[in-house]
This record gives C-alpha cells, sequence and structure tokens, in this order.
C-alpha cells in the first residue's frame, strides 16, 4: 500500500490544515475529549459556525442534509487532521448515528426536524440501546412498548446511557412485539427527554466522572410518528451500515500523542529514574511506539476497503480490539513510569494527575462500543470462518 498522499489528497489535506490553523480557537485545541466549559461557549459557536458553513459538522452526510458529502478517504484525512490538531467534533451521536440513520429510513418530517436542529447545535442525542440484562446481547431487550392509539407507551430500563443527563432527545430501542423472535418485535423510536416519566441517574465510574447514567421510562407516552423505519423491523433501522468513516484514525493520532508527551516528560526527569527502573520503563515505551505503529495501519486498513467498496466488519473489530487494549497499556505504562505519583489525582502531580485519571477510565474501552470478547467472537467466526461452538 502507497501511504503517500496523491497530488488531489495532499491539497485536500493542506486545505483542512489552512482552515483549522485559521480558524480553530485557542481555547479549543486540545480538547477533543470531555466536557466543554462553560468559558469556552463563545469559542465553541466559533467554531461551530466555521464548520457549518463547509459542511464540516456532518461531512459523510449528503449536501442536501448540510453535510459535505465527501468521500470516505476525504473524511479519513479530515479526521486525521482534526485529531492532529486536538480539534472538538461537534453533533455528537445526532451527527454519528441518527443523522446517518434518519437519512437512510426517517420520513421527510423527521429530517425536516431533527436534521437541522443536530447541526446547529440545538439538541444532543444520546442511545437507549444497552439494559441491565442486554448489553452484548443487545436483541433481548425487554424495555416494552405497547401501542395505544396514536402514542406508544414506553416501560423498562437503559443503562450506561452516555450524557442522558445532558441529552434533549434519546434514539431508544424497545420491543414492540413479545412474541415475535427477538430480532423481529423491536422497533425504534426518537423519545423527546422531557417527556413525563422519565427519570434520569447518575453513574459515577470509578475514575468519578460522571458520564454514564441509567435511565427508567415508566408509561411514558411517544407518538407514533416518533418511530422510524417500520413497527417490528427496528433492529435493522439500528444496525444499519452508517456511511461514515469508521477506521478509528482519531484514536489511533490520539495515543500516538499520548505517548509523545509522555516520553518527553521521561527526557527531562532522567533524574527521577534509578538505573534498571529507567531501561524498564523506556522498554515498554519502546513497546507502545512500535502498538501505536500498527494502530495506524489497522485504520488504514479499514478505509482502504472503504475506498475500495468493501464494508469493514471483522477488520473494523481486529481494530477497535487492538485500540482499546492498546490504550489500556499506555495508561498502565503511564503509571509505572510516574510510581507513586501515577495513582494521584491532584493538580500538584505530573500532567496536574491526568494519569491518575487516565488509568481507571482506560478500563470502560475494552467494554465501550461492543467488549472485547464480542470483538473476537466477530473475528473468529465473521474473519476466520471458525464455527460459533
Amino acid at each position: 500500500m502507497d501511504f503517500r498522499d496523491t497530488e488531489a489528497q495532499s491539497n485536500w489535506r493542506n486545505e483542512v490544515r489552512a482552515v483549522l490553523e485559521r480558524d480553530l480557537p485557542a481555547a479549543l485545541r486540545g480538547r477533543t475529549f470531555g466536557f466543554t466549559r462553560p468559558e469556552e461557549s463563545p469559542a465553541l459557536n466559533q467554531w461551530r459556525g466555521a464548520m457549518a458553513s463547509r459542511g464540516w459538522i456532518a461531512s459523510a452526510w449528503p449536501k442536501e442534509y448540510g453535510g459535505a458529502g465527501l468521500s470516505p478517504l476525504d473524511q479519513f484525512i479530515l479526521n486525521e487532521e482534526f485529531a492532529e490538531a486536538g480539534a472538538p467534533a461537534l453533533g455528537g451521536l445526532g451527527v454519528m448515528m441518527l443523522g446517518p440513520t434518519l437519512i437512510t429510513h426517517g420520513t421527510p418530517e423527521q429530517k425536516q426536524e431533527h436534521l437541522p436542529r443536530i447541526l446547529r447545535g440545538e439538541a444532543n442525542w444520546c442511545q437507549g440501546y444497552s439494559e441491565p440484562g442486554s448489553g452484548s446481547d443487545l436483541a433481548s431487550l425487554q424495555t416494552r412498548a405497547v401501542r395505544d392509539g396514536d402514542e406508544f407507551v414506553l416501560n423498562g430500563q437503559k443503562i450506561w446511557t452516555s450524557g442522558a443527563h445532558e441529552a434533549d432527545w434519546c434514539f431508544c430501542l424497545a420491543r414492540t412485539d413479545p412474541d415475535a423472535p427477538k430480532h423481529r418485535g423491536i422497533t425504534y423510536f426518537l423519545v423527546d427527554m422531557k417527556t413525563p416519566g422519565i427519570t434520569v441517574r447518575p453513574l459515577v465510574n470509578m475514575a468519578n466522572q460522571h458520564h454514564f447514567n441509567e435511565v427508567f421510562f415508566e408509561d411514558v407516552r411517544v407518538p407514533v410518528r416518533n418511530v422510524v423505519g417500520e413497527i417490528n423491523r427496528g433492529w435493522y433501522v439500528g444496525t444499519t451500515t452508517l456511511d461514515f468513516e469508521r477506521s478509528s484514525i482519531g484514536s489511533a493520532v490520539g495515543a500516538r500523542q499520548s505517548v509523545e508527551r509522555y516520553l518527553s516528560w521521561m527526557r527531562g526527569n532522567k533524574a527521577a529514574f534509578t538505573g534498571s527502573e529507567s531501561k524498564a520503563v523506556a522498554q515498554q515505551w519502546v513497546e507502545r511506539w512500535i502498538e501505536v505503529g500498527i494502530s495506524t495501519l489497522l485504520a488504514r486498513r479499514v478505509i482502504s476497503m472503504q475506498v475500495n467498496g468493501q464494508i469493514p466488519n471483522s477488520e473494523a473489530s481486529v481494530a477497535k480490539l487492538y485500540s482499546s487494549e492498546l490504550n489500556q497499556r499506555i495508561a498502565r505504562t503511564a503509571v509505572r513510569m510516574l510510581g507513586m505519583w501515577g495513582t494521584v489525582i491532584d493538580e500538584r502531580a505530573p500532567f496536574k494527575g491526568e494519569v491518575g485519571v487516565g488509568y481507571p477510565d482506560s478500563v470502560s474501552a475494552t467494554i465501550a462500543g461492543g467488549t472485547s470478547e464480542i470483538q473476537r467472537n466477530i473475528i473468529a467466526t465473521r474473519g476466520l470462518g471458525l464455527p460459533r461452538a
């Protein structure tokens, strides 16, 4: 594979870099992850305006819906440069998941109501999929929706709902036919989070951060017009192959930048290490550096398939599995490098305590987005053709 840009790709990359250099506010650089602080709101609005004018908030969406209609490779270059600059993505799950689903399956009224509000940042979305007893086996979900005239009545519980405490709407799967085979009795709903009967309770993770939630639905009424696709066919709506760049290049770039930061700190603090400990940690960073390169190659493998009109399946699982476990190894190596300071969450610690937060926070990397066990099953059955039992 030739990793060099063609002339057209080089011109596009230079255009993206020029926009980032000119329009990305300094207050937002490096704020790729996490919640926006109140003082950053003016800068965020400035950034949103600059991106919306180019269709870059939802670069994969067709132009008629406010996107840029970029090809998979152009999306890859855009995402790579955004990650290099530490530029925050906009739109969240509304852009990444709901928007493409509505474009594919939504009614004209649903598109008109929701797509412009997503692009303007007027509606935050969360995903109502996982339940206490239905995570990896999502099709076993038990949240019920019973039709009552022009409405459905929802009852049940969702869990690990990222950002539900800040969401305006939720795209949710619920069982509408309990007697049908489990994949065929599910319907896809758009639920207004201000509807009476919805309770959101925080789930604080082991890094003492609040991002996850559990959500309870008690006789929540949802209009039939908020069903996306066909009733009882929601499983196939929810698993639509979405047309967006899924190579995880942003994760690979972020991992490389983390390793570079830690190596720079280690070089500047050689006096803090004994000879044997320094060599042991240095060897681990060598291994992490090689692994970052592998993660980048796996991301490029996924995008090369998309460019050639193929749909990554087990290949995407390989990239996800490897990058998530790599993030955990980077976190462990950083803790070992800092010694006792590595678990201290305090402004006085090296990196202002970020390592102490990052270490426990990395645990969720191999759970979110499909557990490592699920990824290995996909790789074994779909990639290697091994039997399920």
